[in-house]
């Protein structure tokens, strides 16, 4: 814990940028009858019965201090996927960072050993040495502040019935350009020193 709460403390630096991953899935949901228009007098009327449509999985990264976050949505969630969703943030998204500092959750997928199910061993060798990776503690997944962001997709983006996983991309794309458009940025106000005296209890007692 004290971990991922230091690195959050890191003034900017834009060679060593700090990035929070996450990821969700969603299920996709398709009307049986056509839903009824919202009217004066009553809101969008939707039927209580639904086709489903398979799940769609959702992985985010965020930049805290640069006020940036990048969804994309992808049939599985497979170590390859996330692998994908790795080599994509490195080479395209932060092509000029030495190192990006990873945060995110003990997932069996989220580790360099998943570069190795995706890529040569060279490729995955030059990915793996632009990572620093902090692990949230088991339990602890408050502390990543992708999954705040997720919260806030889910939210903002995501809480009507989807029936297919294209309206979803365009959707999640429309959302993603607003929210990277205002530079919305984390003020990460939670110290070591409040850890240890806000949660005592979890701290071994000598």
């Amino acid at each position: 814990m004290e971990d991922v709460i230091e690195v959050y403390l890191r003034p900017y630096d834009s060679k060593f940028p700090v990035v929070c991953m996450d990821e969700s899935n969603r299920q996709l949901i398709g009307e049986v009858r056509d839903p009824i228009p919202a009217a004066p007098g009553h809101p969008n009327l939707v039927d209580d019965e639904y086709v489903r449509h398979g799940v769609a999985n959702i992985f985010i990264e965020v930049e805290p201090l640069g006020g940036k976050r990048h969804v994309e949505i992808t049939e599985r969630r497979t170590r390859v996927d996330w692998a994908n969703f790795i080599k994509g943030m490195l080479n395209d998204r932060y092509p000029t960072a030495t190192k990006v500092v990873l945060v995110m959750d003990n997932l069996n997928t989220h580790n360099t050993a998943s570069l190795y199910s995706a890529f040569p061993p060279e490729e995955a060798r030059k990915l793996a040495e632009r990572l620093e990776i902090h692990h949230t503690p088991k339990h602890g997944s408050w502390l990543n502040i992708a999954e705040i962001e997720l919260s806030a997709l889910k939210r903002q983006c995501l809480a009507g019935r989807i029936p297919c996983i294209e309206e979803m991309r365009r959707k999640v794309a429309a959302w993603n350009l607003d929210r990277n458009n205002r530079q919305t940025k984390v003020d990460w106000q939670f110290t070591t020193t409040d850890a240890r005296v806000k949660l005592k209890r979890l701290y071994p007692k000598l």
